[in-house]
């Protein structure tokens, strides 16, 4: 099967490292990324729903010319105090992300809903529990969504004096992945999906993607096996457990069902060959010669593997 993967000559040095003691595993980083799902359009390839996604510039240090779906990393100030709050309980939250306290499941979730507004417009908060916001398109809005961009306001913060609240309902806990513990930058990412609600539209609001597009997860799966669309390992695994659901609305209903335990890569070196794995997710395991070319065989540009991004 021929794909765009690609991995850094710098990472069999890393992994010996690692393996003696002489570099130091850097704490992951909590973050989150939603599968924002639509069902099919008039000319649309095929039944079932499409994901949104985005192609990051390739300028980017990390992932650059990949193709992901909207997420970063979670903001600590987002547990300092109770959000309005619709769905599941915030304890039941917790128990589903496997983190320890409904603050941290707050903040979990919370960098979900404010990730999708910041990258792709689109917010899954309203003014009741049973209710979305129908346009987020004007002046006022984009100076909030900005200022949520440079971190100047938490979202937090930006729910209560818009007095919304945060429809946690609209979410389902999907997967959770780990970078690989050789990697400098790290993230443990939660995979959240959410069906996109009715009255809004995405559009590229990030200043990390140069593209974005609506792709049948399957179609995108296929793209990739070809080598045409660079993925990590996460989107890609996402993408194929996607496929069978007819509706967005099937997804979420089976998003309860998906295992959350953390996906982390196994690294070992066999001479001068590197073994990469992810268990549970063997399509991904390559062995690849020390000092190799820094392309795939595609020719492609180089695609981290990590499972997340800034």
């Amino acid at each position: 099967m021929s794909n765009g993967q690609w991995y850094p000559p710098e990472w069999p040095a890393r992994i010996r490292a690692l393996a003696s003691g002489d570099l130091k595993a850097v704490t992951p980083r909590r973050a989150a990324t939603v599968m924002l799902l639509r069902d099919g359009r008039p000319g649309q390839r095929g039944p079932g729903p499409a994901v949104h996604m985005l192609r990051r510039r390739t300028s980017m240090a990390f992932a650059g010319g990949a193709y992901a779906y909207p997420g970063g990393g979670v903001d600590p100030r987002d547990d300092d105090h109770l959000v309005g709050w619709a769905g599941p309980s915030l304890e039941s939250w917790a128990e589903r992300l496997g983190v320890g306290t409904a603050a941290e499941a707050q903040a979990v979730v919370c960098a979900a809903v404010r990730e999708t507004y910041e990258e792709a417009g689109v917010l899954l908060a309203g003014p009741t529990a049973g209710t979305v916001v129908s346009d987020t398109t004007g002046a006022d809005w984009e100076a909030d969504r900005e200022a949520l961009v440079a971190r100047e306001l938490s979202f937090a913060d930006f729910l209560d004096r818009r007095g919304l609240v945060l429809r946690s309902d609209l979410l389902g806990a999907w997967a959770r992945w780990i970078t690989p513990a050789f990697e400098p930058r790290r993230y443990d990412t939660w995979f959240f999906v959410a069906a996109l609600p009715e009255g809004q539209r995405t559009r590229n609001a990030s200043t990390e993607a140069d593209r974005t597009v609506w792709i049948r997860p399957g179609d995108a799966a296929e793209r990739y096996d070809r080598g045409e669309l660079l993925m990590m390992p996460p989107t890609v695994a996402t993408l194929r457990a996607l496929t069978p659901y007819g509706t967005a609305a099937e997804a979420l209903r089976a998003a309860d069902a998906q295992d959350l335990a953390p996906v982390l890569a196994e690294a070992r070196m066999e001479g001068d060959t590197l073994v990469l794995s992810w268990p549970g997710h063997e399509e991904f395991t390559k062995s690849v010669p020390a000092g190799s070319g820094e392309a795939s065989a595609t020719g492609r540009p180089r695609a981290r593997t990590g499972a997340h991004r800034e």
